[in-house]
């Protein structure tokens, strides 16, 4: 079940995929900082720094060997989002509808476009239709709809907008039912980030140059929240603290959790909430400006790359980028891989079990098995009973 990601990015999405199962053969991006560690972290998959635009579906045949089985990605959310200036000649917009126009020409049993919540609004949701009617006579669709990452169990709050198909010749539609299902309480910070305080320096890896590397030495069992994040070595990335001056670490010091400093409008996370959306800043192109980071619930600085990487639900042995700019971009352009999972979790359900429905022997055996899940938020009883400690 070979699936394609257009506009992959770091990966965020791809994490969901693999983790419900499925096999990601091909990935298109034109940025190549945003792409520069997604073939570290997805060795199995063929990068191509491709314009989306001018891709066509031969070409992607061609890099996979074969037909797409599903198709997924963000298009870019600038000319859409409540923090932009939502222009309608953003050149951007029209990205969107190349997404589609590669569905169609592909044709796969199913696709998932995530986007900003902002493209559901009344201004912009034209051009939303227009693209989806390059599909709808062959897809059933489920969407718009805007669901929130803490809502899935990640341990930050990040509403996004997601259309889903399946091909209709499948009769396997999916319901709203079938992805709500899958919710879950929200993680904390503390669950996700209790375990990050105490990371000893280790040496360099010659193979890693520039990234910084840290042992997760503390003592006792992980959150149920952080133990299928954790590498399984104990070695994570990305975790050089922010040097601030005396006066940022005094004004920083002042600022009661779940407060916001007053002149850099930093929020100083609660230990038993969830992050803000951590948001991506701007390229060069566009002034290089950095989003404010979060302050720490406990220490008089802001989060690191991966306490950030922690809250959004990556595993701690994503790479992102030797700077912490550009790490904090790639996080903040993602899609937590928590969100993607529960979402590929109910297509793979949907359509594994509408093929078992029909491949029962009278003998009531089944041919179809579904793929293996390795989830990376484990049981609800476990979250909650953390939660309520």
């Amino acid at each position: 079940m070979k699936l394609v990601e257009l506009f992959c990015g770091t990966g965020g999405f791809s994490r969901g995929a693999h983790a419900a199962g499925f096999s990601v053969a091909a990935a298109y991006d034109l940025d190549p900082i945003l792409t520069s560690s997604y073939p570290l972290n997805f060795p199995n998959t063929v990068l191509r720094h491709r314009d989306v635009a001018t891709l066509t579906a031969a070409e992607i045949r061609a890099d996979i060997g074969g037909n797409a089985f599903g198709v997924f990605g963000g298009p870019p959310c600038q000319g859409f989002s409540d923090m932009g200036k939502r222009d309608p000649k953003d050149p951007r917009r029209l990205l969107l509808r190349h997404f589609f126009r590669i569905v169609a020409e592909l044709d796969p049993v199913f696709f998932v476009m995530e986007n900003v919540r902002g493209l559901a609004y009344q201004d912009a949701r034209p051009v939303l239709d227009d693209a989806l009617a390059l599909v709808s006579d062959r897809y059933d669709i489920l969407g718009p709809n805007i669901w929130d990452a803490s809502d899935f169990g990640a341990a930050t709050k990040r509403n996004r907008m997601f259309v889903i198909g399946i091909r209709r010749d499948r009769k396997a539609p999916l319901s709203l039912a079938d992805v709500e299902a899958l919710k879950r309480p929200a993680a904390t910070v503390r669950q996700a980030l209790s375990d990050l305080k105490d990371l000893r320096p280790i040496e360099d890896d010659p193979n890693l140059p520039g990234f910084d590397r840290w042992s997760i030495d503390r003592p006792g069992a992980p959150t149920s929240y952080a133990r299928p994040l954790r590498a399984k070595n104990r070695i994570t990335t990305g975790h050089r603290p922010t040097v601030h001056t005396s006066a940022v670490v005094k004004r920083f010091h002042d600022v009661r959790p779940g407060g916001v400093d007053k002149i850099g409008r930093h929020p100083r996370l609660r230990l038993g909430g969830q992050c803000p959306t951590l948001r991506a800043g701007t390229g060069a192109d566009l002034g290089s400006f950095q989003s404010v980071r979060p302050i720490h619930p406990e220490f008089d600085r802001v989060i690191t790359v991966r306490e950030a990487a922690r809250l959004q639900g990556f595993p701690d042995d994503h790479l992102f980028h030797p700077t912490v700019w550009h790490s904090f971009r790639m996080i903040g352009n993602s899609v937590s891989p928590i969100m993607a999972e529960a979402v590929f979790v109910a297509i793979r359900d949907r359509l594994t079990g509408a093929e078992a429905e029909e491949m029962i022997d009278p003998d009531g055996t089944r041919h179809v098995d579904a793929p293996e899940q390795t989830p990376m938020i484990e049981s609800r009883g476990e979250q909650l009973a953390e939660a309520a400690e």
